[in-house]
This record gives C-alpha cells, structure tokens and sequence, in this order.
C-alpha cells in the first residue's frame, strides 16, 4: 500500500457525510446518518501532508472498516449509502430513535 494525501483523505470523507466538527490541534470528522450525528469518527493532523500505512490502518479501525475498505472509501467506489449500510449491518450505527 501507498501513502495517501491528507487532502485527498478530508475531500473523500466530507463527501461521504463526514462533517469537521473540531479543529483544534486536529481536525475532528464524524459521520453524520440521516442527518444525525453517530460515534463514528477520525482525525486529520493539520500537520501531515500525507497518512502512511500505519495511520491509515489506525483510520480503517475507527471508521470500523478493513484496511482495503479505507481504500474504496478514499478512492470511491464504496459509497455513503454503502458505508452507511455496513455500520448498521454490523452494529455500529443504529438509525432508528
């Protein structure tokens, strides 16, 4: 795997219904469903141009998504509607009251 630009990482994801809700020393991105905010959520460092292996890895865990995931989240063949129905399938996000 190869390194991914920070700024190709917040394009994807605030596309994908992530919304930049903090950005003090990093910026926060949760996942919004249905208009409703979940516990799903990542950071972006203000610092890195680009995220290696390593932090992707630790970005799939918190997106509750497999590495190879994180890719098709990134690159856009897995869509919102897609994600948004694998965190229901498995649990993560509920969208129901």
């Amino acid at each position: 795997m190869s390194a991914i630009k920070t700024r190709d990482i917040r394009k994807a994801l605030t596309n994908k219904g992530f919304q930049i809700v903090d950005c003090r020393h990093h910026e926060m991105l949760w996942f919004f469903a249905c208009g409703k905010k979940t516990s799903i959520r990542t950071r972006l460092s203000h610092g890195s141009d680009e995220y290696g292996d390593g932090l992707l890895g630790l970005m799939a865990k918190q997106l509750k998504l497999a590495r190879y995931d994180l890719d098709r989240l990134i690159e856009c063949p897995l869509t919102e509607a897609a994600y948004t129905e694998h965190l229901v399938n498995n649990g993560h996000v509920c969208l129901t009251h």
